[in-house]
């Protein structure tokens, strides 16, 4: 392979992993971000549409992304993905309510949710089936470098600016990432014959002037919509500019219908027909619609719908008291209609998201399975040792407990790149399991964790081995859907295999901490009253120490509810996989195959 599509994937994977690192840099930030929209640090659950709102984007819009990169190809859709998800770091940095907070995060979702099937989907490109073990474990590395990155970088930039300064950095580098994959010049081309117009702009074309014009116009009648900065609110002559028309509009506080912001809607309006109608577009809309409609744009709606529900179902919830949240019946209610009404449209539509016959093979569609309890058991990891670490050791330092997981999360990259390494000489079923049975036993060791545990040494083992173990596992499933799956699909099916990870690790943690919730209510109800404890007073340390007690009887059954789900993996792994070509033919293997 020549030195271009090497860099290709270099940059395809570095993007993976800023998209990752920005997955997380936001739980440093969020109690800022809550502040600067208005909701108080103690109303915590009023804050979850700005998570929910990125795996809304980050999720539901995968296949339909997937899709899109087998018939469009790999560049263009990596581009328009890092383009959206730093359009979404620029209304992220600018939000003024929760609305505008929800949508940037929304945008950045779908952007870098978007690189993950594409980056995948590349390496399928550029490799054999019996050489891409190495490649995707780099790519599942990068990608979970960027967890150990993310909260090490959202420290770093709070403690030197304003939380809007992440998504700046997040504005910047997506725009560079983005330019440099364009330039790269390199990338395979769409596995169906595609019209005139429908890959990107040629280089060295002449640029679309009045395009970039009106863009120039939207971005800064925009910005300036969302800043109002305050030397211009207070001038007679520039104030004027944002005075609304109607101050208690369904829009909100009516800044969008200022005069400022009339420009702003406007010359958005206009881009939107220049891109529409114009030869050379700065953006290649009707290509683009075309491509969303061959990709069928209705039954990724319908699938859109369904994940939808489910995400909202579990990520709305408070997992302190329910399993899902109020409405979470009426979310799977409305997730269980869309699913139906996608099998039907599968069934009659002419072209399908999924094509009929993409998942025949038993590895393909067992990978989503797998994948499901892979994530199962990891966000059991994620949320759950910080947890633990608060209870016990660290109850006074949040940042100290999210450092016992990168313990964790360090070793994740180490396992993932030898994970890939071996799939290419032993079974993807075999390296899976093996993974996967190493995160049960670390999980088995957590359950027997003690108040004391995390300040011994030895506690860095079951940590270590944990993540190495999920690491292992990363590329032979991402090996085994790509060598079960034929080439003009390959986005697609990588797409449903995050998909299927990302709702494992939605059910795995309402269901786990449900049941550990159960544990703890138990282990209460078992103690006597504090008044008994400390001598007629309502509280004591002693009392106090019995509650931390129940606390880790919780935190126990969730770490054993997650290697129950991780050997449930490894299991599945083993039956499913046995006929995925991912390994390397040696010559006793051609000699048998030709006799």
């Amino acid at each position: 392979m020549t030195t271009q599509p090497r860099l290709l994937l270099g940059l395809a994977a570095v993007a993976v992993a800023f998209a990752a690192a920005d997955t997380y840099v936001v739980v440093l930030a969020l109690p800022d971000m809550m502040t600067s929209v208005g909701i108080p640090i103690d109303q915590l659950q009023r804050a979850a549409p700005i998570v929910s709102g990125f795996l809304l984007g980050y999720v539901a819009m995968l296949p339909l992304i997937g899709r899109i990169a087998d018939l469009r190809g790999r560049v263009p859709v990596l581009v328009a993905a890092l383009v959206l998800f730093a359009i979404g770091s620029l209304v992220t940095t600018l939000a003024y309510d929760m609305p505008s907070l929800v949508a940037g995060r929304f945008l950045q979702g779908v952007g870098g949710g978007g690189l993950v099937p594409a980056t995948l989907a590349l390496v399928a490109d550029l490799y054999p089936a019996d050489r891409r073990g190495v490649p995707l474990g780099v790519v599942s590395a990068v990608q979970e470098l960027g967890s150990v990155i993310g909260p090490l970088f959202g420290a770093l930039v709070l403690a030197v600016a304003d939380w809007r300064a992440i998504f700046l950095v997040n504005l910047a580098v997506g725009l560079v990432l983005a330019a440099a994959i364009r330039a790269s010049g390199f990338g395979p081309q769409p596995q169906q014959n595609s019209p005139p117009g429908r890959g990107l702009r040629p280089m060295g074309a002449w640029p679309d002037v009045v395009g970039m014009l009106l863009l120039l116009v939207t971005l800064v009648t925009g910005s300036l919509v969302f800043v109002r900065p305050t030397q211009m609110l207070r001038d007679l002559t520039w104030g004027q500019l944002f005075i609304p028309v109607a101050p208690d509009s369904w829009l909100g506080d009516g800044r969008w219908t200022t005069p400022l912001g009339a420009v702003a809607v406007a010359a958005l309006l206009l881009l939107l027909v220049r891109c529409a109608t114009a030869s050379r577009p700065l953006v290649d809309l009707p290509g683009w619609g075309r491509s969303m409609r061959d990709a069928d744009l209705v039954g990724a709606l319908f699938l859109a719908v369904a994940l939808a529900g489910v995400i909202l179902a579990f990520a709305t919830a408070d997992p302190k008291v329910q399993v899902f949240s109020d409405q979470g019946r009426w979310y799977l209610l409305g997730a269980a209609v869309a699913a139906v009404a996608f099998v039907l449209h599968l069934r009659r539509a002419e072209s399908p998201l999924v094509p009929r016959g993409a998942l025949r093979r038993t590895p393909a569609w067992g990978a989503m399975l797998v994948s499901f309890f892979v994530g199962a058991a990891l966000i059991a990891a994620l949320i759950d040792i910080p947890i633990f670490a608060r209870t016990t050791v660290y109850p006074q330092s949040q940042l100290m407990a999210a450092l016992v997981l990168v313990r964790f999360l360090v070793a994740l990259p180490v396992g993932a790149v030898l994970g890939g390494f071996l799939t290419r000489t032993v079974s993807a079923g075999v390296v899976t399991a093996v993974g996967m049975t190493l995160a049960a036993a670390s999980f088995g060791l957590m359950s027997h964790w003690g108040l004391s545990s995390l300040d011994n040494p030895s506690a860095n083992l079951p940590l270590l081995l944990g993540g190495f173990g999920f690491g292992l596992a990363l590329a032979p499933v991402n090996a085994a859907v790509l060598a079960s799956t034929e080439d003009d699909v390959h986005g697609l099916a990588s797409a449903l295999v995050v998909v299927a990870r990302m709702v494992g690790m939605l059910v795995g943690i309402s269901a786990l901490t449900t049941v550990g919730l159960r544990r703890y209510y138990a282990e209460q109800s078992d103690l006597p009253t504090a008044r008994e404890v400390c001598g007629g007073k309502s509280r004591c340390q002693e009392f106090t120490d019995l509650l931390r007690v129940a606390g880790i009887a919780q935190e126990h059954t969730v770490f054993a509810g997650a290697a129950v789900c991780a050997l449930v993996g490894a299991v599945l792994a083993l039956l499913l996989f046995r006929t995925a070509a991912t390994r390397a033919l040696r010559t006793g293997d051609l000699l048998r195959a030709a006799g």
